[in-house]
């Protein structure tokens, strides 16, 4: 074998080699179900189980998000489900995530928004970009996925930006949406702080009830007084709405 490669032109050995390394990369390529397209701007995995969004946020919106904003995309299409599967719990992935959609066979081939091709299933929609922000990203460390060579990246400065390829679990919780928080547990001592609040400004005798005596051998719970000013005057509203609902009870 080695004479016949020897008696071979240079253009041939190159082209031989060629055809043994997509060979060798085609039997080391997973094995697997196809992806599915479900026809609502979602495509299905069902070898891992995850679904992503067939485009990415630089086909919707045609721009790109550094990481301190990349809530501004996520926040936007859960807020319109409708128009990815009529689900709202959509996210970025992790690192493990993510690479599943690099192909390390190179059988696959994506066109990104520059003509050029890379290595993911072609049942997603042509035009976006080759890169995502993944959640090992931090406010302290910039990290981005390359989806051409499969390699998370660090950079030194926060001045990055990325697309954003969307993944959901069934199952999954959807995310808070940035600037909302989730409602506050009321407790005795904060029900009790609002009812007098309530009281003086209906002009009423402060009446606060009494704290009730810790049961032997179990430490009384430390209620929560870290609220916002947002949450305190949502809290004395539903206060003094009570009050006035009594006050129209009794004439």
């Amino acid at each position: 074998m080695a004479e016949t490669d020897e008696k071979l032109s240079p253009a041939e050995k190159a082209k031989l080699a060629a055809a043994k390394k997509a060979e060798a990369a085609k039997k080391a390529g997973p094995v697997g179900k196809p992806l599915v397209d479900n026809g609502d701007g979602t495509i299905t995995d069902p070898n891992s189980g995850y679904m992503w969004k067939k485009t990415d946020a630089w086909l919707d919106m045609k721009k790109f998000y550094t990481w301190f904003d990349h809530r501004e995309y996520v926040d936007w299409v859960n807020k319109n489900r409708e128009k990815f599967g009529g689900y709202d719990n959509w996210r970025i992935p992790n690192k493990t995530e993510a690479l599943t959609l690099f192909d390390k066979s190179g059988q696959k081939a994506l066109v990104d928004k520059n003509g050029t091709t890379y290595p993911i299933d072609g049942i997603f929609s042509a035009g976006g970009a080759s890169n995502t922000w993944i959640t090992e990203c931090s406010e302290e460390k910039i990290i981005r996925m390359d989806l051409k060579i499969g390699v998370d990246t660090p950079y030194p400065t926060t001045d990055v930006w990325s697309s954003m390829r969307l993944i959901r679990k069934e199952g999954e919780a959807a995310p808070i949406p940035t600037g909302k928080t989730e409602a506050p547990i009321a407790t005795a001592d904060s029900v009790a702080e609002n009812l007098a609040e309530t009281q003086a400004g209906a002009g009423q005798a402060v009446t606060k009830p009494a704290a009730a005596a810790p049961k032997s051998g179990v430490e009384k719970p430390t209620p929560r007084r870290d609220f916002s000013s947002e949450e305190k005057s949502a809290m004395l509203k539903r206060a003094k709405a009570h009050a006035a609902e009594v006050r129209a009870r009794k004439g």
